[in-house]
């Protein structure tokens, strides 16, 4: 992980982190919630979330089903479990990641309008911070860093912005560690309505004031984090970075 405890990252960079976070999480966010690619994998014989487990944690390999949890994290142990041993039959580790990324690229065919300003830009900035990266402990950034890229300019700009996804989650997961707060707790914190779908039980009271301030602790950590790799960048490309997120998230319907 970039060591933001021992290196300030320059404030442009903090600022670039904070300002793409919602573009960095959203575009990911968009594909993966796509219920026409879930329709079409329930024929192939996907069951429930297997296909996001497999496709997402596929780029792992042939590993245990306690390695995708763990490099997931915001999922109960249980459905990772599921989702992992019953997609074993439908297709190899490879092929679910395989076929995850080509949904993703064609979701950004389908999905980034036409003309949107500096799509090829934005793909060289990601690029830059992507090969950058220390992935030493970013599984699924690093497993994804090494699927081979779409060739369109909306399919590769999707596909590099759900690698940065990967990257700044992976950085999340570790300063939820740091802080000790608890993964199923900073998952209500941060989207409780999305509990039945992850497979958590509903939350029946609000989170607790010194969760939230964990929370926050652990977004400022995320932030010094995510900065630290954004800082390849210099002040100017994190100027455009943020320019071409916005544009990027307000040409997708």
């Amino acid at each position: 992980m970039s060591d933001s405890t021992t290196t300030d990252p320059r404030p442009a960079a903090i600022d670039a982190a904070r300002h793409t976070a919602q573009a960095v999480q959203d575009v990911g966010a968009k594909f993966m919630l796509d219920m026409d690619m879930y329709g079409e994998v329930a024929g192939l014989g996907y069951q429930g979330l297997g296909f996001y487990i497999a496709g997402r944690g596929g780029v792992l390999g042939d590993v245990e089903h306690v390695e995708v949890f763990e490099a997931m994290t915001f999922f109960p142990a249980e459905t990772v479990q599921a989702g992992w041993e019953s997609s074993a039959s439908v297709e190899s580790r490879a092929d679910s990641a395989g076929r995850f990324a080509g949904y993703a690229a064609r979701w950004g065919a389908n999905n980034v309008a036409d003309g949107t300003e500096g799509l090829d830009r934005l793909a060289e900035l990601c690029e830059k911070v992507i090969q950058a990266a220390d992935g030493s402990d970013a599984p699924l950034f690093a497993g994804w860093r090494d699927l081979p890229e779409p060739d369109g300019e909306p399919d590769l700009v999707v596909h590099r912005m759900n690698a940065l996804r990967e990257l700044r989650a992976a950085r999340h997961i570790a300063a939820i560690r740091q802080v000790g707060l608890d993964p199923a707790t900073a998952f209500m914190i941060r989207t409780p309505y999305m509990a039945g779908i992850f497979g958590w039980p509903e939350p029946s009271e609000p989170p607790a004031e010194i969760d939230k301030d964990l929370w926050q602790s652990a977004e400022d950590l995320t932030e010094r984090a995510f900065a630290a790799d954004l800082a390849v960048l210099d002040d100017d490309e994190l100027v455009e970075l943020c320019r071409l997120s916005d544009a990027l998230i307000a040409a997708i319907p």
